[in-house]
């Protein structure tokens, strides 16, 4: 007895591409929420180590996986009254707020902020020795990385960092408003809640491609 040959099924090139954008914005969204996302950098607050409109790689699950450490640089959102008003954003439209939400442009939401973690949970911070260096633990630390011609002691303090908490600064002391000038609210701590994760690379300009931290 005979078997009727099946028809074959001619391919759907819009069903085709259909699926295979939703399948990449998929990927898309999970890449951004689980393990790396980009923001630019809204200040000059990280100069020269980022100069503003930077662009740059966070990425989430390497601080998920090693912590986070003295030295770090990160990014956070706002732990509350730092920004005030926030900075602007310049995706800030109904088809910009897609695009970051997909991870196709850099993200910044107005209230988020790039700087480096000077001290962890435990650590005693204080400024400042006789040269005008920041003190950790008792000991004095040379930090490279400060902008040229910029001093640490704008504000004097010494603080204790407590557990899931860090405190951070801007390599352009002279024009950070970090934790030193927020002593007043939780004593300048951020909750390591709010860290979105580590910044590991430059993207933008071409010129500046390459990492951050040594």
């Amino acid at each position: 007895m005979g078997h009727k040959k099946e028809k074959q099924k001619e391919p759907n090139l819009a069903r085709e591409l259909t699926t295979v954008i939703g399948t990449a914005l998929i990927l898309s969204i999970l890449v951004r929420t689980f393990l790396i996302q980009a923001f630019y950098v809204p200040s000059a607050s990280m100069e020269d180590t980022l100069l503003k409109n930077d662009r740059i790689i966070v990425s989430k699950i390497s601080t998920d996986l090693t912590g986070i450490n003295r030295g770090n640089v990160v990014v956070f959102h706002d732990p509350g009254g730092w920004l005030g008003e926030g900075f602007p954003n310049p995706y800030d439209s109904p088809v910009g707020r897609v695009l970051q939400a997909i991870g196709i442009v850099p993200a910044n939401s107005g209230n988020d902020l790039v700087k480096r973690v000077i001290g962890v949970g435990n650590d005693t911070i204080e400024c400042c020795d006789s040269q005008g260096r920041i003190i950790v633990n008792g000991k004095s630390i040379d930090e490279h990385y400060i902008k040229p011609g910029n001093g640490t002691d704008q504000v004097t303090f010494k603080v204790l960092v407590p557990e899931n908490h860090i405190f951070v600064m801007g390599d352009n002391r002279g024009n950070s408003e970090d934790s030193r000038f927020h002593l007043d609210l939780n004593q300048g701590m951020v909750p390591l809640s709010t860290v979105v994760g580590r910044v590991v690379l430059r993207i933008w300009p071409i010129d500046r491609i390459g990492g951050i931290e040594h």
